[in-house]
């Protein structure tokens, strides 16, 4: 197959121009974003060194994930948390002087009385207990949020795929046009040469073939972006594609939703989880507390006695009833919001499952139906064109029709691509990567 740029030959200004635009439009891409060239195809942008298919992608950026430091050191915070629940309440060392004379009264040392007492306070109800599940449940709810944002970024990944897909897809479009363009600008250009055309037709047969040529160029910066943003999850290199059959696949929609994410879930359940243990808590604070004291105390006289002393709080106008009240009521209200998720994920999965349907089929009814009619439109008013029983706009209205057919397909898979990957993050399909340690 011929370089797409080989049908310039007649117009070496025009492709000066576009070329030189093609250059400064490729500059602005850091020379990191290369890929591998090959001597076979006519773009680097379409030889990759190899094919990344979307389980690789996703197992390198789970790998790859920054946050997964974070996550560890949550995790250290919470059981730090949970061994200082545990601790009991420090003691308490007092000292008091009496019988202090006034001034010029007399000896000082003589006639004071001290007392130098230990005082313990004594948990019940069971607040240590309470306070090490508090800290237990709120160390579940920082590690389920943290998976929540874990599975988060592997649909950002997926749907970077997907654009990779959707770039390489409409390369192929571009080059296409390019391809078109160029055959029927040398086809216009022996008629006017041969006064069969006015000059017009071939002034605009240059313009479509220029238009097709920057469209082409642009295609190839783009698909050169998209895939340097892809390896960013993982900061490696962008020598890979994915494939016109992964893109063209569309057996994920034959295959049943599954349920809620269980990650997802998890986050209510570990509100729920605090909220109980925040009950406990305060129905231990409920329950008052005695501090006792043992002391020595030294009378004016050399004499030494043992003071024993206690206290507790009397409950006349605090029981800790709204406290506990109020922790009730969040524990409800974490179960009733878990319900409403559960209810508005699972509608969402439905409604995803049947658009997952709809847009396979409707490729492939434009694959079967639409595009063969397309390209036989296309054929024949070439040919009608050849012998003088077409004009140039019919050929380009063929021509128009069949881009937009094929881009009309290619914006169907898209969007099957990306219902795709918003389904694999309400199913939780890629939850089983968040556990890997490997390094890619």
């Amino acid at each position: 197959m011929r370089h797409p740029l080989s049908g310039c030959a007649g117009s070496w200004a025009r492709c000066g121009a576009v070329s030189a635009l093609a250059l400064a439009l490729a500059a602005a891409v850091p020379p990191t974003t290369a890929v591998a060239q090959t001597t076979t195809p006519p773009s680097p942008a379409t030889a990759p060194a190899r094919l990344l298919p979307l389980d690789e992608a996703l197992r390198r950026a789970a790998a790859a994930d920054p946050a997964r430091a974070g996550l560890e050191a949550r995790a250290r915070a919470a059981e730090a948390g949970v061994r200082q629940a545990d601790i009991r309440p420090n003691p308490t060392l007092g000292l008091m002087v009496e019988n202090l004379p006034t001034l010029g009264g007399g000896d000082i040392l003589g006639r004071t009385e001290t007392t130098i007492s230990y005082e313990q306070r004594i948990e019940r109800g069971g607040d240590r207990p309470a306070r090490m599940d508090l800290a237990r449940s709120e160390g579940a709810l920082v590690a389920a949020n943290a998976r929540v944002r874990q599975l988060d970024r592997l649909e950002a990944v997926q749907r970077a795929w997907t654009e990779v897909l959707t770039a390489e897809a409409r390369l192929e479009i571009a080059r296409e046009r390019l391809e078109l363009a160029e055959r029927f600008q040398i086809q216009v250009q022996r008629r006017v040469d041969a006064a069969r055309d006015p000059l017009f037709a071939g002034a605009r047969a240059e313009a479509e073939l220029a238009q097709a040529q920057i469209d082409f160029d642009q295609a190839e910066i783009t698909i050169r972006v998209v895939r340097v943003t892809l390896a960013k999850f993982w900061d490696g290199p962008a020598d890979f594609g994915v494939g016109a059959a992964a893109f063209e696949d569309t057996n994920a929609s034959r295959i049943a939703a599954g349920a809620v994410a269980q990650i997802d879930l998890d986050v209510f359940a570990a509100q729920r989880g605090v909220a109980d243990a925040q009950v406990r808590i305060e129905e231990a604070r409920a329950i008052p507390d005695p501090t006792v004291s043992v002391g020595v105390r030294h009378i004016w006289d050399n004499d030494v006695s043992l003071v024993f002393g206690g206290s507790i709080p009397l409950q006349r106008y605090d029981r800790n009833l709204g406290a506990i009240e109020r922790a009730r009521a969040e524990g409800t209200a974490a179960q009733a919001d878990r319900e409403a998720f559960r209810i508005e994920r699972e509608r969402e999965i439905a409604r995803l499952q049947v658009q997952l349907l709809s847009r396979a089929s409707e490729a492939r009814r434009i694959s079967e139906e639409i595009l063969p009619q397309a390209e036989r439109a296309v054929s024949l008013v070439r040919d009608g064109f050849a012998r003088g029983g077409f004009t140039y706009n019919d050929v380009m209205s063929a021509h128009s029709a069949l881009i937009e057919t094929r881009a009309r397909r290619v914006a169907v898979l898209q969007q099957f691509h990306i219902d795709r990957a918003r389904l694999d993050r309400l199913t939780g399909a890629h939850a089983g990567l968040l556990g890997l340690e490997i390094q890619p």
